[in-house]
């Protein structure tokens, strides 16, 4: 964070300083909301959650080292006390990018936005000095924590963008107005909570509505709904993708043997091959997008061919691949699921298992819920069923309660009537079933909506092995 006095931090956010001897003592180290995470010179943001209430750490915060605690009551410890932490926690983000003058890129979409920002990140890097969201902070508390890990010194600020209704993504970017908005789909994760797909467009369409005339506005030209987002910035619009009017666009794109995305890369200043070390032909969307933020800020195609030929994953769970030293492979890819994130993941194991050729192992996708999904649940998780069936994927392994009985019901209804699909209670039971029939070959696929926490079936499975090189890392 760049150093700011308690008395600047208090005035900008508009609170009370509380039992603060020295108001000139000034926050150089990060802005934290866990107090095991203090480092000398912190500030400590104290949120009252539904178990844990971070005002009974603020002593534990300042013994630690924080200079201060961003409180919503005094905690007997030197405090600014604010109404609203999440709205000062916003207010300071916002002065800060301002003061710092960092290019800020920003990102959103119902699928790959962790996948996509990794590979910015990654590509940006070799620009200069990158900050980027870890993981999937992209909320309107992890987002202005991401924007404060900033420093003088940083060049460019990758932020990713959430939203749970209309006006959040409006929110986040007038938090940390970016010069670059990219916005990759609009699919149906959330749809329970938006109620059609049109609404999800609307809520992702804000982060371009409110780029300068001077941004640049990424679109993907493969979605028509985001592709008709154009008409609502008055930035300059790039698109990408692989329909022939994209500026940056992918040709000839193929898989390898092993199941990971090549193709002919054409930016407007030529063109240049790529072979990506991501496993999955979702990633060739992931890495266009990522490609054109990078021409945008002058990067030219040979580096960014080399840079997305190299990058790997940085967040845990996604399509993250290890073979056991048995041979078994398990594609961890259970942080989250959607349906279009589910089919992607089950192409990819496919094509993994088709590697393998006639003397391999089987494919086994182990998957569970898809949530929030709404009314279109029933029939999105019969058909992820059904797509697992015409992909030949050997197994079939539901688990969980009725979500799970719809993605074998779908299953049995394409045609997978025997040992070839199975439905089971929890984690556990998926875990004993696996290690009573993998055999060495076999590729193992485990996703499934993050509250499912289905991650503890690749860890179990991974346990005790001599695992190989995680590839794509």
């Amino acid at each position: 964070m760049i150093t700011l006095s308690l008395a600047e931090i208090a005035e900008i956010v508009g609170g009370q300083p509380h039992d603060i001897p020295d108001p000139a003592v000034t926050v150089t180290g990060p802005v934290v909301i866990d107090s095991r995470e203090v480092a000398p010179g912190s500030l400590f943001a104290a949120f009252a959650g539904e178990r844990v209430d971070g005002h009974d750490y603020a002593q534990r915060a300042v013994e630690a080292g924080a200079a201060a605690v961003l409180a919503a009551r005094p905690v007997g410890v030197p405090a600014i006390v604010v109404d609203d932490v999440v709205g000062a926690l916003g207010a300071l983000a916002r002065a800060a990018v301002e003061r710092l003058g960092t290019t800020v890129v920003a990102l959103t979409g119902s699928a790959g936005k962790t996948s996509t920002k990794d590979l910015i990140a990654q590509l940006l890097q070799r620009k200069g000095p990158t900050v980027w969201t870890p993981g999937s902070l992209n909320n309107e508390i992890g987002l202005p924590i991401t924007a404060l890990s900033a420093t003088a010194e940083t060049e460019h600020l990758v932020l990713e963008m959430g939203a749970r209704g209309i006006g959040h993504i409006r929110y986040l970017a007038e938090l940390t107005p970016p010069r670059i908005g990219l916005v990759l789909n609009v699919g149906s994760a959330h749809l329970g909570e938006f109620g059609s797909r049109e609404a999800i467009a609307q809520a992702k369409g804000e982060l371009v509505e409110g780029l300068p005339e001077y941004g640049c506005a990424v679109l993907n030209a493969d979605d028509p709904l985001v592709r008709a987002m154009a008409s609502r910035t008055k930035a300059r619009v790039l698109l990408f993708g692989e329909a022939h009017e994209a500026d940056v666009r992918g040709e000839k794109v193929r898989m390898t043997p092993d199941g990971r995305p090549a193709f002919e890369l054409h930016t407007p200043t030529g063109c240049s091959d790529v072979t990506m070390r991501l496993y999955g032909e979702h990633h060739v969307s992931n890495a266009l997008a990522a490609a054109a933020v990078a021409h945008e800020l002058g990067m030219s195609v040979t580096e960014i061919a080399e840079a997305l030929s190299e990058a790997g994953t940085l967040s845990r769970w996604r399509m993250e691949v290890t073979e056991r030293g048995d041979g078994v492979t398990v594609v961890n890819d259970a942080y989250n699921a959607n349906p279009e994130s589910m089919r992607a993941a089950l192409r990819a194991l496919a094509a993994m298992g088709q590697a393998r050729g006639a003397d391999g192992g089987r494919t086994w996708a182990v998957l569970g819920q898809m949530a929030e999904l709404g009314d279109a649940s029933l029939a999105e998780h019969d058909a992820v069923g059904r797509l697992a069936v015409r992909l030949n994927v050997s197994k079939l392994v539901a688990v969980g309660g009725r979500e799970a009985s719809w993605l074998q019901l779908g299953a049995y209804n394409e045609g997978s009537w025997g040992e070839e699909s199975v439905h089971v209670s929890d984690a556990q039971a998926a875990v004993d079933l696996l290690r009573s029939e993998l055999r060495p070959g076999d590729v193992v696929l485990v996703k499934a909506s993050r509250s499912v926490g289905l991650e503890k079936v690749a860890q179990a499975l991974l346990e005790n092995s001599t695992e190989g090189e995680v590839a794509g890392r």
